[in-house]
């Protein structure tokens, strides 16, 4: 629950988090509730590129070098144009985001199986810069409904957000579950006024287009069905989903999708999946993986086709995203008791883009992979390590990453984490290496409350042959309180979901 930065300055960051847990029960059947609050506050700092011009005229030709400014940082200037552009370190920019989550959940109220969810946030940034995402506007309802809960379904009313195979989708409205246990039949449907993606919030609201470009006029509509089937060998589902535009009733998109998972050996199954886009007429993402799973041995070879999906009223669909094509293949191994080695490898292209490239040759594949270990060195000590290499169009990066674990007890743990990466960035005249070497430890001073902090050095070198290269070093301080409250006899009158929700003693 530690606060995070960028790693883009030296700065002290500190974060401190603390979780409130009460809960209340009485007798079976009573009224009661489940609420927790999550404060964090955090200082974070981070920098980019500024662009910059200069003109033609004010340039210098070194021998055996492109053009620069006289101060020389290496510029690009357009066939007879009078200007010449280059990037130069960006500014120094620094926030103080706090957010604090409320969750809450209450039963009881008069009608067995109804109850009442509500999970909302605010956030602010404390500087007054306004730069961290997600502080505007700064009170948001992720979730607000009423549940109906009975052994062959559950309804809901409010403000929800649904996972299927598309994602998830946040709307408010209504959503239904039927269920039938013998056949292991379930058929779930959902009807509301839709969310933008990634956000709690209407596509109308100016926060998730601040330019107000191409942005709908009214909510769309949002309709949903899936039907899924489960047996002891085999799952099955089949989703689809619509949206429309209220105003002109023209579909902003339009998908179905089908997946399945099959055990027919113990410790074999093959699982599998595709959704076509219904709307823009072509099929997205795609995947099929086989896999065998035992005491001593993980293995798994994978088959996927990835396309990213646009609703019909962005600009982004113009663009006719092209998608691209993988395979994978990962092991696991136990050699010893005490020893785990693992690798993975990943080979991928993209289809033709169609678009030209007069001056040079673009990639289109790549690949990657990793190596690693575990060792656990008797009860306390465990030690991981990995190394990892990436090649694909425009970038390719190299790492080592490690970290050593002490946990004497269920009270105390201690990690030292490392890592470092190189970097080089094809278009970007740039290289950059990043350094991290960090401590985190946890205690618990007594039942119901955790105490815990995280120190982070990073070093971090942006390597060119100009006057842009420059060096950047930070260091992060985050600090974290838990409080527990209500577990123990206070908890056992609570239902059994609530009793496992994160944080609870049920889930230590």
């Amino acid at each position: 629950m530690g606060g995070a930065a960028l790693n883009t300055h030296p700065t002290l960051v500190g974060a401190a988090a603390a979780t409130l847990l009460l809960a209340h029960a009485g007798a079976a059947g009573a009224q009661g509730y489940h609420l927790r609050l999550d404060t964090r506050v955090q200082s974070v700092a981070y920098r980019g590129v500024a662009i910059d011009s200069i003109p033609v005229a004010d340039t210098l030709q070194a021998p055996g070098r492109g053009p620069t400014t006289p101060d020389g940082f290496a510029v690009v200037c357009p066939p007879n144009g009078t200007y010449c552009t280059f990037f130069r370190p960006g500014p120094e920019r620094s926030a103080q985001p706090f957010t604090a989550t409320a969750d809450v959940t209450v039963w009881g109220i008069g009608v067995p199986g109804l109850s009442v969810h509500g999970l909302g946030r605010v956030g602010w940034d404390l500087s007054g810069s306004d730069l961290w995402p997600g502080t505007d506007p700064a009170v948001q309802l992720l979730q607000g409904y009423a549940e109906y809960a009975a052994r062959r379904g559950t309804a809901r009313l409010g403000r929800q957000v649904v996972t299927s195979r598309f994602g998830t989708t946040g709307f408010d409205g209504a959503g239904i579950v039927l269920r039938e246990p013998r056949r292991g039949l379930d058929l779930r449907g959902y009807l509301g006024w839709g969310l933008a993606r990634g956000a709690a919030l209407p596509v109308t609201s100016p926060a998730t287009n601040p330019l107000a470009d191409f942005q709908p006029r009214s909510r769309q509509i949002v309709a949903g069905a899936g039907l899924g089937w489960r047996s002891s060998s085999v799952d099955a589902r089949l989703d689809y989903e619509r949206q429309v535009d209220r105003r002109t009733k023209g579909f902003v998109s339009e998908r179905v999708g089908v997946q399945a998972a099959v055990r027919p050996l113990v410790g074999v199954s093959l699982t599998g999946g595709a959704d076509y886009d219904m709307a823009a007429g072509w099929w997205g993402s795609a995947e099929a993986a086989l896999a065998y799973s035992h005491r001593v041995a993980q293995a798994q070879l994978g088959l996927r086709r990835y396309r990213p999906h646009f609703e019909l009223w962005t600009i982004w669909g113009a663009f006719s995203p092209v998608p691209y094509h993988a395979w994978d293949a990962a092991l696991a191994l136990r050699a010893h008791r005490r020893v785990t080695v693992r690798a993975r490898y990943e080979r991928y292209a993209f289809d033709n883009a169609e678009a030209s490239t007069p001056l040079f040759q673009a990639e289109n594949d790549g690949w990657r992979w990793d190596v690693g270990g575990t060792v656990t060195a008797a009860a306390a000590w465990t030690v991981d390590g990995a190394y990892r290499v990436e090649y694909g169009p425009g970038a390719a990066s190299r790492g080592v990453s490690g970290s050593v674990a002490y946990a004497p007890s269920r009270r105390l743990s201690v990690r030292v984490v490392g890592a470092a990466t190189k970097r080089p960035l094809e278009y970007r005249f740039n290289e950059a290496v990043v350094r991290m070497l960090g401590v985190d430890a946890e205690f618990e001073p007594t039942s119901g409350m955790r105490v815990g902090v995280t120190a982070s050095r990073y070093d971090e070198d942006h390597r060119r042959p100009d006057a842009a290269a420059y060096q950047w070093d930070q260091f992060r301080l985050a600090a974290r309180v838990v409080l527990d409250l209500g577990s123990g006899a206070d908890v056992r009158g609570l239902p059994p979901a609530i009793r496992l929700l994160p944080g609870g003693r049920a889930d230590r």
